[in-house]
């Protein structure tokens, strides 16, 4: 009833993109349900629910007869006790057999079209409706009025009888139809939720991969200019780094989740890769809370945003710059802020992917309990996040 489909998208605007669709197929009511397809393994996780009811709903049908039948007739001077018990018991037990005949009926005729199940299954009710009622009055007759069972009877009483009986057993077989529907549709929305879920891992990963290509071009080409300039050692240092970085990036291909010092540790080899590219233009500080080193935070997570600080705040300008990180704990919430030296030169739009990306993880990893906030001032623009704070 649900499907979902992964498209990978290549290379937009320069960006490395992988893009997710989910394609649920979706259905009319009738489409949904042509019929209710339930297995055996439906059925036996149905059985602790069917004895419960049937039990239980017996036993509420002998308390309602009870009080609104037979307790009205204790002032009869005739009125004989220990047989309208028995005959009760005995109605109540013949209907408790009766119900579980129609459940089987049900059973056998589940897997066929629906008008068919519902015509047959509420035919047999009536059946079942009819001998329930014969039984009910031949047992009245034979033990509360010691009455040959076939004899004395009017159509009147035989009818109004009747009539309440034939409903006891509609009523029973719209009770097992809304279990099954109820089943059917757990069936359903279990389904959904593993479809999405599964999307979502996907989504998660392919967000993994939407590393920005001008990191790697312009490192690669940094280590080109120093092999031109004969500076192996440095060339030979940010070789090493760079295969650091992405060796991190393997080691985590398979976990989703992280903790804020792995992260820092991953960011400090990022940036060391473009203290070499960049020297003494590039500054950084780092204030982060010891308290809040075990934080949980999606792996690879920091990277886009302080790739974009550089971008705009140190690689547009010929100036030197800084980048600020920090990150602290308050009231059971993670703060965590980048700020650069860009004077607000770079718009929301800039960031790109860079801040969609973090913002989708993060909202996946926080169900939505997640803000960025994004300021430009005079000093540079600062990168907000703010999440709960959950130990890794």
């Amino acid at each position: 009833m649900y499907s979902y489909k992964i498209f990978d998208i290549g290379n937009e605007g320069g960006t490395l993109s992988c893009k997710r669709l989910l394609v649920f197929d979706a259905m009319t009511t009738s489409d949904a349900f042509p019929d209710l397809n339930l297995g055996q393994k439906s059925f036996s996780k149905q059985s602790h629910q069917f004895w419960t009811l049937q039990i239980f709903g017996w036993l509420g049908y002998v308390i309602v007869v009870f009080i609104a039948i037979v307790r009205p007739q204790f002032d009869d001077p005739n009125f004989y006790l220990a047989g309208q018990l028995i005959n009760l018991a005995i109605e109540a037990s013949s209907g408790f057999l009766l119900s579980y005949m129609q459940w089987l009926i049900i059973r056998k005729t589940v897997h066929w079209p629906l008008k068919k199940t519902l015509i047959l299954s509420f035919g047999s009710a009536a059946i079942l409706g009819g001998v329930f009622n014969v039984i009910k009055l031949a047992s009245y007759k034979t033990i509360v009025y010691q009455q040959i069972w076939y004899q004395q009877w009017n159509m009147l009483e035989f009818g109004g009888w009747l009539l309440f009986s034939v409903s006891t057993m509609f009523v029973w077989t719209a009770i097992f139809f809304i279990m099954l529907y109820n089943t059917k549709l757990q069936k359903e929305h279990e389904m959904l939720l593993r479809a999405q879920n599964s999307a979502k891992e996907a989504q998660l990963q392919m967000l993994r991969y939407q590393l920005n290509p001008h990191f790697m071009f312009n490192t690669m080409n940094a280590i080109s200019t120093l092999i031109y300039k004969k500076d192996n050692e440095k060339a030979g240092d940010m070789l090493d780094k760079l295969c650091e970085f992405f060796r991190y990036s393997l080691d985590q291909n398979s976990n989703q989740e992280s903790q804020l010092h792995r992260e820092i540790e991953l960011l400090n080899v990022y940036l060391a890769i473009e203290k070499v590219r960049f020297g003494e233009r590039l500054t950084v500080n780092l204030d982060i809370d010891k308290q809040v080193s075990h934080g949980k935070v999606p792996s690879l997570f920091l990277q886009p945003i302080v790739e974009n600080a550089i971008k705009y705040g140190i690689e547009s300008r010929k100036q030197p710059g800084v980048i600020s990180i920090s990150a602290k704990a308050k009231n059971q919430r993670l703060r965590i802020e980048v700020l650069d030296s860009g004077k607000g030169e770079v718009t929301d739009s800039g960031f790109g992917i860079g801040l969609t990306n973090t913002r989708e993880r993060l909202s996946s990893m926080f169900n939505d309990d997640i803000s960025i906030d994004i300021q430009h001032t005079e000093s540079g623009t600062r990168v907000s996040l703010d999440m709960p704070f959950q130990r890794g």
